[in-house]
């Protein structure tokens, strides 16, 4: 039996600024848009990764959610602690040049981590934080 990630959810609060970061500043290419009930879904994801997307949900959409806990998720996203995806690219400072140009939020430089990489990070608008490794040459 094989298992590969297929999809990943993140939320995004605002789906026009969302799709800016990840089609504008990351480069993703955009699959799919669903729009149901005001509400709207986008897929994303890179050229060079066809069968693997990233789903930018409303995290309104969430059933069997109290209001309590949708506040609690709201002041997650907020502060940059609810979701966070790992990238990875074969230039880190390249990367990181041309995403830092774009205008988005920068959390870390590239940097040598002491566990044996070197890696970036970002946050996106709805607070998702997006590190990005540098993969060995």
């Amino acid at each position: 039996m094989s298992l590969i990630i297929h999809n990943t959810l993140l939320p995004a609060n605002d789906p026009d600024e969302s799709l800016t970061f990840w089609r504008d500043a990351l480069g993703f290419e955009v699959r799919n848009e669903v729009g149901y009930g005001g509400m709207r879904w986008i897929t994303l994801g890179s050229s060079d990764q066809p069968d693997m997307s990233v789903v930018l949900y409303p995290p309104k959409s969430n059933t069997g959610v109290t209001d309590t806990e949708r506040k609690t998720i709201a002041e997650l996203m907020a502060k940059g602690s609810y979701a966070t995806i790992v990238l990875a690219t074969s230039d880190v400072d390249k990367t990181f040049d041309r995403i830092q140009a774009t205008g988005a939020e920068v959390v870390q430089e590239p940097t040598d981590q002491p566990y044996g990489i070197r890696d970036c990070a970002f946050r996106d608008p709805s607070g998702t934080m997006v590190r990005i490794n540098q993969t060995p040459v």
